[in-house]
């Protein structure tokens, strides 16, 4: 004796359809992986690296004073070539040492770096007399400095000058200003509305 087939029958012996949306989810999620997608958010990390450098400069100028200064010339040449940036920080006279490459602040003239060659007591117990030499010079400079501080230099970096000194341009700093608020607005923009229904989980009868 055979079983009647039925409607429920059938159904029950054809295999279990995969869901429609599963393969469309599948899609879905691979179009998030865009180049664009992926340029933008690596722009957005390097902007945001770059915004944190900022401010630990910035926190750091008042904290530790610590700052930053550029060679134009090739005094210190080869240790630090012109076109250099390097980080500085004050310290007292009473610190310093032979062989420190320190910056000298000269009322009236530009700051002058190069390496201390001597140091004797000042007129004060906070204040040193030194004489400097640049490692590309023959002799030491034609007077010693009386200082109660000097800015050390800590490390260089050769050839950023430029870039340095670009970052404070009105017209660079509006640029990058613009392209900024450009790269925040387009990664923050609505992507586009929802898939409909029947794009994601297929027409039924």
């Amino acid at each position: 004796m055979t079983t009647p087939t039925t409607r429920r029958s059938l159904r029950e012996a054809a295999p279990f359809p995969a869901p429609a949306d599963a393969h469309q989810t599948v899609e879905h999620g691979r179009t998030r992986l865009r180049p664009g997608r992926l340029i933008g958010d690596a722009l957005l990390w390097i902007a945001a690296a770059a915004g944190t450098v900022c401010i630990l400069l910035v926190v750091l100028a008042f904290t530790a004073q610590i700052t930053l200064i550029m060679f134009r010339t090739g005094s210190m040449s080869p240790t630090i070539p012109a076109g250099s940036v390097a980080v500085v920080q004050r310290i007292p006279a009473a610190e310093i040492g032979v062989g420190d490459v320190v910056t000298v602040d000269r009322p009236g003239e530009l700051p002058v770096t190069h390496r201390i060659t001597t140091i004797t007591p000042g007129p004060s117990a906070q204040e040193r007399v030194i004489t400097m030499r640049g490692d590309a010079n023959a002799a030491d400079d034609p007077f010693p400095y009386t200082v109660s501080s000097v800015r050390k230099v800590l490390f260089s970096v050769p050839g950023i000058a430029l870039v340095v000194a670009g970052m404070g341009d009105p017209i660079v700093l509006g640029a990058l200003t613009v392209a900024a608020t450009s790269l925040v607005v387009w990664a923050f923009w609505p992507r586009g509305q929802r898939r409909s229904a029947h794009d994601l989980h297929g027409s039924g009868p």
